[in-house]
């Protein structure tokens, strides 16, 4: 695991430092996607979760998410084009399971990528992460997440 400014982020998941979104590729093709400790950090605790529809496209770059807290609404963003099969009905009932367990209990949908081999590369590994976001953390000045 490694940590950053207090900040866990496993090792084993793929990370959009910019969106502040991992990536976990499941054996089947599809990729489970969620917002990092960094993300829940920064908005609070989250108070809403509103998912595209399983069998939505979403395009690269696109929100699969309307998330919600105390002091920011935004979308959560998917490096990866796709179409959503599966969204996480425990977030939308209970939206603050986020905060509490961003990397298990805390994801947010299952997408079917449309071409996943072009966009892993572009993602971060969780072992070479610490770098990427702390120059991240220092361009949003961004203290860490037991500072938040």
């Amino acid at each position: 695991m490694t940590v950053v400014r207090g900040c866990n982020l496993p090792d084993d998941l793929l990370y959009d430092v910019e969106n502040h979104t991992w990536f976990s590729e499941m054996p089947d093709g599809r990729v489970k996607l969620g917002m990092t400790t960094v993300a829940t950090a920064l908005a609070g605790e989250i108070v809403a979760f509103t998912p595209k529809k399983v069998g939505r496209s979403v395009g690269a770059g696109k929100s699969v998410a309307t998330i919600e807290s105390g002091k920011w609404v935004g979308p959560a963003k998917s490096a990866a084009a796709g179409e959503v099969v599966e969204v996480n009905d425990a977030m939308t009932a209970k939206p603050s399971t986020a905060n509490a367990d961003p990397y298990d209990a805390g994801w947010l949908v299952i997408l079917q990528p449309e071409d996943w081999a072009s966009v892993k590369p572009t993602l971060t590994p969780g072992s070479a992460v610490a770098a990427p976001y702390e120059a991240k953390m220092d361009a949003d000045g961004f203290a860490g997440c037991e500072a938040a």
